[in-house]
């Protein structure tokens, strides 16, 4: 049994206490953030695309499209503290050329950042990627795993994206990048989809586990789905039990805060669908890689907040339905820390 101490200590909103990530080598810090509908401006013809284009529904040009990849790329700097993230997952990106633009046209460009991405086979296009620091995290290996519906073979969606490679202390780790199926058409009737996803995950989960059952992995993603409900606990297998935590268990570090903040706001309702997810090894005491106390951030600083008229706050975003407004994405950052020890 791993024992965790002082879990719930840990949890609190980065506006309120921002914890910059140590500059020393033991610190290695992780990064989610759905960027919201980051395309291009060019027509692709397999895709679904013509909504962001110049003469679109949303008039998405060079200007607007400039604009927002300088705020991603301001807020992915801004999440790393004292540095810059060791390792970022990102979804609801176009292709490959827009993650070009973010790491050699904006200040990312100093940073060096490498890029993970396959085109998915999702109809409007986008996808799930990775950067990382190759001066911090040496890549081993990639895989995109398609997700087949058996039950709607003509269904397509992003794929889960699984990156390998070493940290510092020559640990592997193995970090999941997924934006399971929305509920656009009903939570009920797209329930399905999220727990095959889910239950797939398990599986790659368990094999690795199988093999070595001090694997670092850490899951992260916009789930569609808050921490309690069945895709989670059910098909997934986590667990928010840290007095009985075993090594192989898959801990969800933001269980404990679903009911007090959140990283994405729908009809003036938050919910935590972005989370991280990690393995019970990673909190035993003598462990070489080892979760943070305090670790488990929304990155919810001011200027990704906007108020409506009503007085509600949400997530400041590129379009407030039709209308541009100009802002980042309609899902807040969430970072995780870890520690590494040789």
């Amino acid at each position: 049994m791993v024992r965790v101490e002082a879990q719930k200590s840990r949890y609190y909103l980065a506006s309120e206490s921002f914890d910059p990530a140590p500059r020393n080598e033991n610190a290695f810090r992780l990064v989610f953030y759905n960027v919201e509908n980051l395309f291009d401006y060019f027509d692709d013809s397999t895709t679904i695309d013509e909504e962001f284009l110049p003469r679109g529904g949303r008039y998405w040009g060079k200007t607007r499209y400039q604009t927002k990849q300088n705020m991603i790329a301001k807020t992915l700097i801004a999440t790393g503290g004292w540095e810059p993230p060791a390792l970022i997952g990102l979804c609801e990106i176009e292709n490959r050329y827009v993650l070009e633009s973010l790491t050699r046209f904006t200040q990312l460009k100093a940073i060096g950042y490498e890029i993970v991405h396959k085109d998915s086979r999702d109809r409007r296009g986008i996808d799930v990627a990775a950067l990382y620091r190759p001066d911090k995290f040496r890549l081993i290996d990639f895989e995109h795993y398609t997700l087949n519906f058996p039950f709607d073979p003509d269904s397509r969606t992003r794929d889960i994206l699984h990156v390998i490679g070493e940290m510092p202390n020559k640990d592997t780790l193995h970090y999941f990048v997924n934006h399971w199926p929305s509920k656009f058409g009903g939570a009920f009737e797209t329930e399905p989809k999220r727990i095959f996803a889910a239950e797939f995950l398990r599986h790659k989960v368990d094999s690795l586990l199988e093999i070595n059952p001090d694997a670092r992995i850490v899951l992260t993603g916009d789930f569609n789905d808050e921490p309690e409900e069945e895709s989670m606990t059910e098909g997934l297998g986590t667990t928010e039990n840290a007095e009985e935590l075993q090594k192989t268990d898959l801990f969800n570090l933001m269980f404990d805060i679903r009911y007090v903040t959140g990283t994405h706001s729908f009809e003036n309702k938050w919910s935590i669908i972005d989370q991280f997810i990690v393995t019970g090894n990673m909190f035993e005491r003598d462990a070489s890689t080892r979760v943070n106390t305090r670790s488990a951030q929304i990155f919810d600083m001011s200027w990704l907040i906007m108020e409506g008229a009503t007085g509600a706050r949400r997530p400041f975003r590129t379009y407030q339905g039709p209308k541009y407004v100009g802002g980042y994405s309609d899902h807040l950052p969430i970072l995780l820390d870890l520690s590494l020890y040789k």
